[in-house]
């Protein structure tokens, strides 16, 4: 019996419940037949959170999750909240987590399931086989960097503020993160920014190299900016194996990696910190999809992603690699039967439920695991 480690489920708002609870339906197949245990704990987070609590994320909820081994989080956000002060919107819920659990590194991956070649809108010669890892700073940058506001000017005219700030440390820890990946990989980064026009890019460009001069000289690097990398994402993405960036380039290319793959509904992500003294790290795990509010409570949703995130946890928090693969080969096996949701749902596919595709994946797993 694996010692039991402690995750903290939020599931979050709009379709977050529905897709953690197929988590839940795996995670206890784990217990029956993988002999693997966790000491569960689940709370509220976001919108959730702000009905039940008046805030966005509660300081116990916080400190929870400061402790626990792990935190897997479905979604937050939706239109019931929208009129909030910004400041109070279930947004700043997720920030909260990610900023206090110092989570600088987003791993986002990009891959392309062979049976779901034909659902991306590139080529299938484009995506079949693409294998992307993008690494996101993840805590700072403009979503942080102060001043920042809504000011109103003497003319009467407003002007919005947000700045762009990064230090030397947190470009290099975040860019160690990518080197490690490659080495395990393709062992190519590519480092993304705008230094022809930002002087943040310029000093991410010149910190990013001195870390691969200094300490990963084996592994290839490049640089690239980031309006180009979101062009050559779309003509040639297999060119990339690691790419590297800040906070509000790798927001947007890696929804735009995203869709090369055929729908957000399948990609997962990681957010780790350091490694402390014990060898635990602050993880979070989370869909890269939305809260989906158009569709929530109606047994529509796709809990792949939400899947592949459990399983991120399981090989980045738990080390717990061949569980991880066989949940990763269940999908593959799933989507190659003709099982879709209907966010990747093809011609002369079975169309099926947030609740049928769980139970298939569990189905699956018994065949694995036998």
């Amino acid at each position: 019996m694996a010692s039991n480690k402690r995750l903290l489920m939020l599931p979050g708002d709009g379709i977050g419940p529905e897709v953690m609870r197929e988590v839940r339906r795996v995670i206890e197949w784990m217990d029956k037949r993988r002999a693997v245990s966790f000491d569960l704990s689940e709370d509220l987070v976001g919108g959730s959170a702000i009905d039940a609590h008046g805030t966005p994320l509660t300081d116990e909820t916080m400190t929870t999750a400061m402790e626990a081994d792990a935190v897997l989080l479905g979604a937050v956000g939706g239109p019931k909240w929208d009129n909030l002060p910004f400041d109070q919107k279930p947004e700043r819920g997720l920030l909260r987590l990610r900023k206090e659990m110092d989570l600088y590194a987003n791993l986002r991956p990009a891959m392309c399931f062979d049976a779901l070649v034909d659902a991306s809108s590139l080529k299938p010669e484009l995506v079949s086989g693409l294998d992307i890892m993008i690494v996101r700073e993840l805590t700072a940058g403009v979503y942080f960097g102060e001043p920042r506001g809504i000011e109103t000017l003497p003319n009467g005219q407003r002007k919005g503020i947000n700045t762009q700030t990064y230090t030397t440390s947190e470009i290099r820890r975040v860019c160690r993160v990518a080197y490690e990946l490659a080495q395990k990989r393709d062992n190519r980064v590519c480092s993304v920014e705008k230094a022809n026009v930002m002087e943040s890019g310029v000093l991410w460009r010149e910190e990013a190299q001195w870390v691969h001069d200094q300490e990963f000289a084996g592994v290839e690097l490049g640089h690239m900016y980031a309006d180009n990398c979101a062009m050559q994402l779309v003509r040639a993405p297999k060119q990339f194996d690691v790419i590297v960036t800040d906070n509000l380039f790798g927001d947007m290319l890696s929804d735009c990696a995203a869709m090369l793959t055929g729908s957000l509904g399948m990609l997962p992500s990681a957010s780790l910190g350091d490694t402390d003294a014990t060898g635990r790290r602050r993880a979070l795990f989370e869909p890269v999809h939305g809260s989906a509010p158009d569709i929530a409570g109606q047994d529509l949703a796709n809990p792949i992603a939400m899947l592949l995130s459990f399983a991120m946890a399981l090989r980045y928090s738990f080390d717990l690699a061949e569980d991880a693969d066989l949940i990763e080969t269940a999908v593959q096996n799933v989507l190659a039967g003709g099982l879709r949701t209907a966010d990747i749902m093809q011609p002369g596919k079975a169309k099926v439920s947030t609740n049928v595709m769980g139970e298939a994946l569990v189905g699956e797993l018994n065949k694995l695991a036998a």
